[in-house]
């Protein structure tokens, strides 16, 4: 757990002399508060993370099979049926886009040809409409991400807004007992280190994280893109 990896920051003091854990425990209302916004934002991160995570690998076999199916398959009917299966995959969604674009550009046709030979009208609509289709693709994988990054970049500064504060403490404490020993300072230093700690425990997590998933994105906006020129071929080839 997140939090139970900053509690293990805190020096296991002997029983003559209190963990800095121990000391924090005694800190204001102030210190309290800080550690449980960094907290909860640490969890929030992790679970964002491991949906995440889970989301992509699932998309990343989907589309493995899909692709197999697709290549392997005589008819975009056929494709379709797989493709049920298979809506895990982002591939998925570009080729329901793709192929509802034919349909209703074949459909437009009836009545208008004699023959049953159809042809597309416009390869440019069905690239654009390939191209939104990617595009919605990849924000519904990318969505919750951004997250990942507020809390890589705002856990350090609210750490640091705990470490100014608990720094400002043990100063007031020194004004008020008149004393620069340990025994006077001890709560305002436990609260600025303990949340250093716990803003670095936060942002660390989410910014590898962050940095993992846009490396993953990067991935699949490539192979969306190989996916589109693939279906643009095989729709000129057929179609035109």
């Amino acid at each position: 757990m997140p939090f139970v990896s900053a509690l293990l920051i805190a020096q296991i003091g002997s029983p003559q002399r209190p963990s800095l854990l121990a000391v924090f425990l005694h800190a204001g209302p102030m210190a309290w508060i800080v550690a449980a916004i960094l907290v909860v934002m640490s969890i929030a991160s992790w679970a964002l993370a491991f949906g995440k995570w889970t989301q992509m690998n699932r998309a990343r076999r989907a589309s493995g099979r899909f692709l197999a199916a697709f290549r392997n398959s005589q008819r975009f009917s056929e494709v379709g049926a797989a493709a049920r299966n298979l809506a895990a995959s982002p591939l998925v969604g570009l080729f329901q886009a793709g192929y509802a674009e034919i349909d209703a550009q074949i459909k437009a046709q009836r009545g208008e040809r004699a023959s049953d030979e159809y042809r597309l009208r416009s390869l440019e609509s069905l690239q654009r409409t390939l191209r939104r289709a990617a595009g919605s693709e990849l924000r519904l994988l990318a969505k919750g991400t951004t997250f990942l990054a507020t809390v890589a970049a705002a856990s350090p500064f609210i750490g640091l807004f705990g470490t100014v504060w608990g720094i400002m403490v043990a100063f007031q404490d020194i004004g008020v007992t008149g004393s620069t020993s340990l025994v006077a300072v001890a709560p305002g230093i436990a609260e600025a280190l303990v949340n250093t700690a716990l803003g670095l425990v936060a942002a660390i997590p989410a910014l590898l994280a962050y940095n993992y998933f846009a490396s993953r994105l990067r991935q699949i906006r490539a192979e969306l893109d190989d996916f589109v020129l693939e279906f643009m071929n095989l729709a000129e080839r057929n179609f035109t």
